[in-house]
């Protein structure tokens, strides 16, 4: 990594920490294209770059999580018996995602994926339609399977797990703003269990850029890391000053820009 991507990369960082305490996200849906559009500068092999980009990207979220959730948790928004009901799941399906299923991808379908469910997402958020005032959290089936699916699509399309969990959240009546702090607390086992495959699978790829760990571009996840964490506590100060019509469409827009961008990906791979 050549030392003028250093600044490109802090700013990144600083962004993404800033979105991953304001949205829950985590990030990941923020830095995918653009680490992306970073290795594919580098000239990392193209078959593996939208996979070290999704693997550092989750990578990072080891980090923000931490960071954010600590500012939410001082707002007393974290739903804790939501966080440790979903978790199960999330470390399953987080490991089976993030191992044979995301090695076995071309970088094409993986882009088609990010792409289609962070527009769902964003889509979901804009119609802004009031569940069913009697809907409420599933039992422990209900949670674990909603933590596996989770954990699965969070570790095929690196990010944090909010594109789903905040949805999910929401439309079960939990408040936007208590969602949003919950995703940011879910962030670390799904991050966790997702790295753990992303390792392994991508242990005996051939071809990657030194500094790489498995499919984890280890360069870019300290310099991302060290700004994210510093950024992300004032993102989370931020989501609790804002009101939640103007917070759903600060989050719709965000995603449909990154998904209009790897749908493009997407149709440069095919």
């Amino acid at each position: 990594m050549t030392l003028s991507l250093i600044p490109a990369l802090l700013l990144l960082g600083a962004f993404t920490g800033f979105c991953a305490g304001l949205l829950g996200v985590g990030g990941g849906m923020m830095m995918v294209p653009f680490l992306t559009l970073t290795f594919s500068w580098l000239a990392f092999p193209e078959e593996a770059i939208v996979h070290m980009a999704i693997a550092t990207s989750m990578s990072t979220i080891l980090f923000t999580s931490l960071s954010s959730v600590r500012a939410h948790h001082k707002q007393g928004a974290v739903r804790w018996k939501i966080v440790l009901a979903l978790a199960p799941g999330i470390l399953l399906g987080g490991m089976i995602g993030g191992g044979k299923v995301f090695a076995a991808l071309k970088t094409g379908w993986l882009s088609l994926l990010f792409a289609l469910f962070v527009g769902f997402s964003a889509s979901q958020m804009l119609r802004n339609r009031k569940p069913s005032p009697s809907r409420q959290l599933p039992g422990f089936p209900g949670m674990f399977g909603a933590g596996s699916a989770i954990g699965f699509l969070s570790s095929l399309v690196g990010a944090g797990g909010g594109f789903v969990s905040v949805p999910f959240m929401t439309w079960c009546n939990v408040p936007i703003h208590h969602a949003v702090a919950t995703s940011a607390a879910l962030g670390f086992p799904i991050a966790a269990a997702s790295v753990i495959g992303y390792v392994w699978s991508g242990y005996q790829m051939t071809g990657l850029p030194a500094g790489s760990l498995g499919y984890v571009y280890l360069p870019a996840l300290a310099v991302i890391a060290i700004a994210s964490v510093l950024t992300a506590p004032l993102g989370a100060r931020t989501a609790h000053r804002m009101e939640v019509r103007k917070l759903k469409r600060i989050f719709a827009g965000m995603l449909f820009c990154l998904a209009a961008y790897m749908l493009w990906k997407a149709w440069q791979a095919f």
